[in-house]
């Protein structure tokens, strides 16, 4: 099946880690025939990630940007926007968590972190790119949530509330702009095989507790998470607007 990706620019946020979904999600586009900006706040990983992509024969440009900040992602937009005179495919990966624990215990910098990254980053990204789809008529715009933005989670309440926001904000956007030739979807990865229960100081336990509940009896892999972008992002996938799809092992139905 063609997918249509040939001459097609694909920025991918959250590209740095090297066992994250954004990485698998850059590779695997790029193996399909995309250009690739990737961005992170870690610009060395991101360098990695870009190294790999360029080493598949694609061009690729490594660019630092805490998707937070509105400034910082406007002038990764304009740097991409220089190097490929376009973005065709944007992936809104870039995601934390903060410390789970009950809501009464949380602090405002809790909040801060769990917001202003896995929804305000999603804004700031979307707004920057949106301009030059809507003039060419054309772009895939795809959302990476949770499964947490749909059923809540314990201990991660800001956390659920933010992505629950970015499931929102996918099924809004997608009613605004779908007449412009511009689709827009959203993915709700399960736990996955990745830092991200490290970097958020989840409990030993906590892999292990929620692997046991799932169907299929795995964690993701990025590539699990990878392929479905790959499908949403395809020309193949031109009718579909404003879908929320799980991509966790029948943990979730």
């Amino acid at each position: 099946m063609d997918f249509g990706f040939q001459g097609k620019v694909a920025l991918v946020t959250g590209a740095a880690s090297q066992k994250g979904f954004g990485k698998g999600i850059a590779l695997t586009l790029a193996r399909e025939g995309c250009d690739i900006v990737a961005a992170d706040k870690d610009f060395e990983g991101t360098k990695q990630t870009v190294a790999e992509i360029e080493a598949l024969g694609r061009k690729a440009i490594a660019l630092k940007a805490d998707v937070s900040s509105s400034a910082e992602v406007n002038e990764m937009v304009r740097a991409a926007l220089a190097r490929f005179g376009k973005v065709d495919i944007l992936v809104n990966n870039a995601g934390v968590g903060s410390t789970p624990k009950p809501f009464i215990e949380k602090i405002e910098a809790d909040w801060d972190k769990d917001i202003n990254v896995n929804l305000r980053g999603v804004l700031n990204c979307t707004k920057a790119v949106l301009g030059q789809m809507l003039s060419r008529k054309s772009g895939k715009i795809i959302n990476i949530a949770s499964g947490a933005g749909l059923t809540g989670l314990a201990g991660r309440s800001t956390y659920s509330a933010a992505k629950g926001g970015v499931i929102a904000f996918t099924k809004a956007l997608a009613k605004e702009v779908g007449s412009s030739g511009i689709n827009v979807n959203c993915l709700t990865p399960g736990i996955g095989e990745t830092n991200f229960a490290i970097n958020t100081n989840a409990p030993p336990e906590f892999m292990r507790k929620v692997v046991a509940t799932i169907p299929m009896g795995r964690a993701a892999i990025p590539q699990d998470v990878a392929n479905a972008v790959a499908f949403l992002a395809s020309d193949v996938a031109c009718y579909i607007q404003g879908q929320v799809l799980n991509v966790n092992g029948g943990l979730s139905m």
